[in-house]
């Protein structure tokens, strides 16, 4: 059938139909349906490779903690039976090697322009397509724009004095260098333990001469408990991806892992202990996402079982006092997002490595030997600044995006974003958002609602196309009624009260130290279903045209 020309009359005809920003897991998804109905699309990256966030992150101990075969793509059976995934939790590399081959898999490579960075990007309404300014001064055109930008891709270095002077080697653990970083024999600042540091922190701790983790608040950590995937246990896998992808599908959180049915206070004593001990001991995030049913919700039920992991890690660390600055008093476990690590508490027990807690000892000044507290001065080889991501906004933060009559993003979401089903911001037409503020992808297990997510998309760019609808934007109503949908779901669970970029806290930025509603915390399940609701009713809280 030939396609509908969707060129207006008396507008030019812009050099992509579609652009896609970013070449991530989403953006790689994106691209390949969008292939795959015929269309004329162009997907840019800043970075010089695909991959997004596990092109930049080289960290040392650096890998997912979903289940490598619930991470990979469902869309081909052929991709799922010929790939074979190392460990239950793949590392950065392998993770990497698997995107590339998809992307060569498909031919998709082609199709993709790299270090090519967006700056700016602004709605001509005449001609009814968007224009982008990217960083060598090209400007290039496209009737849709498609941002898969990534939740944490934008770095934030801590704001302390004197970071320019330090003569040894510094930088975030998302700049970590290309090249192998050999820290054998040096002296090792890691600022930051959240997910990231912990991470470094384990898998460098036995390596180094010295290592100085600096601490402003602890997190919550449990076990990932990895192990390599046989030969036999991989063709089990294959042989069962349908039960597996369908276990994920009916799960809150995308994973494997689902909620015990039961409450709090339905379990005796001895059977909380019973579940909590087996979660415990079990990989992955069981013990976060298959737990009692209001641990999550419920004051009681959580203080219980943040008191079995504090015990936890009072039983690993040797020193009473570390154990007590390693045990977070000020929010309970699982409120924010759930680190998995393997031997990190132990790492404290090594006579070369040192806690110290900035809430006691604040950081004066980076100098150009090491550091200094208000306690004393330190001397380092290295300092790695584990300080986190300016997340989910942080990327359309960085690109100047101007819609209708000039609003600019920033303005609209000046008081927090506002979207339509995290896909649409009214005054911004043709700009379709994906797997960022709003959708379930970010707080799930990514690549499960990445999929359902670009289907939804793809499904809705073919339909626009058979009626030959050149344009799509949703209305205040529709965007009104999602973002307080989206605030009321924050409401049940206790995440409303942690300091986390979960509710858009990040202290190293500027205007973030406020709650901002960031995530669809529905479930998986609700959202897919939200979705189905919407294309059934024709589409309804958009206008297309």
């Amino acid at each position: 059938m030939t396609e509908p020309d969707t060129t207006p009359r008396g507008a030019a005809a812009p050099d992509h139909e579609f652009i896609v920003v970013g070449t991530g897991v989403c953006g790689i998804y994106q691209l390949y349906q969008l292939l795959r109905i015929g269309a004329d699309v162009v997907a840019l990256d800043a970075h010089a490779d695909l991959g997004g966030t596990w092109f930049k992150n080289r960290y040392p101990g650096c890998r997912f903690d979903s289940e490598s075969y619930t991470y990979g793509y469902s869309f081909s059976d052929e991709l799922l039976q010929e790939w074979n995934w190392s460990e239950n939790f793949a590392a950065q590399p392998e993770t990497l090697r698997y995107l590339n081959h998809v992307a060569d898999k498909f031919g998709l490579r082609e199709h993709m322009v790299f270090n090519t960075r967006v700056s700016a990007a602004r709605f001509d309404d005449e001609a009814g397509l968007w224009r982008l300014k990217v960083d060598d001064g090209r400007v290039l055109t496209c009737r849709f724009l498609l941002t898969a930008v990534g939740l944490l891709s934008i770095p934030t270095p801590p704001r302390i004095p004197g970071m320019d002077s330090f003569r040894g080697v510094s930088m975030h653990t998302y700049d970590w260098p290309d090249e192998r970083l050999d820290l054998t024999g040096q002296r090792v600042a890691v600022i930051g333990a959240g997910a990231s540091g912990i991470q470094v922190i384990a898998s460098i701790a036995d390596k180094v001469e010295s290592l100085t983790v600096l601490q402003r608040r602890p997190n919550w950590a449990a076990p990932l408990n990895n192990s390599p995937i046989s030969e036999d246990e991989m063709a089990k896998i294959k042989a069962s991806y349908e039960e597996i992808f369908a276990r994920c599908d009916e799960t809150p959180g995308g994973f494997v892992h689902g909620p015990d049915r039961r409450k709090f206070a339905e379990a005796t004593p001895e059977e909380r202990r019973e579940l909590w001990e087996k979660l415990y001991r079990a990989p992955g995030f069981g013990i976060w996402l298959g737990n009692l049913r209001d641990v999550l919700t419920d004051e009681t039920a959580n203080e219980a079982f943040s008191a079995f992991v504090a015990e936890k890690i009072r039983e690993r660390v040797k020193d009473p006092r570390t154990a007590e600055l390693l045990i977070p008093k000020d929010h309970g476990f699982g409120v924010q997002r759930v680190p998995l690590e393997t031997n990190y508490y132990e790492a404290f027990n090594r006579d070369n490595v040192e806690l110290v807690s900035l809430s006691e000892t604040p950081i004066e000044e980076i100098t150009p030997s090491g550091l200094r507290t208000t306690d004393r001065e330190y001397e380092f080889d290295v300092i790695v600044y584990a300080t986190g991501f300016d997340a989910i906004t942080g990327a359309y933060d960085h690109i100047d995006i101007v819609g209708r009559d000039g609003l600019r993003l920033k303005d609209a979401w000046a008081d927090g974003p506002v979207t339509y089903l995290g896909i649409q911001v009214v005054g911004f037409p043709n700009l379709l958002m994906l797997a960022g503020v709003h959708t379930a992808s970010v707080a799930t297990n990514a690549p499960r609602a990445i999929e359902a997510e670009v289907n939804w998309i793809t499904q809705l760019i073919e339909h626009m196309r058979a009626h030959a609808y050149t344009r799509i934007e949703t209305t205040e109503e529709a965007q009104g009624w999602w973002t307080a949908r989206i605030k009321e779901l924050y409401g049940r669970l206790l995440l409303r009260k942690a300091r986390s970029w979960f509710t858009g806290y990040n202290a190293n930025v500027a205007g973030h130290d406020r709650t901002r509603y960031l995530l669809y915390v529905g479930g998986a399940p609700r959202y897919r279903t939200a979705l189905e609701e919407v294309s059934e009713n024709g589409y309804e809280g958009f206008v297309l045209s």
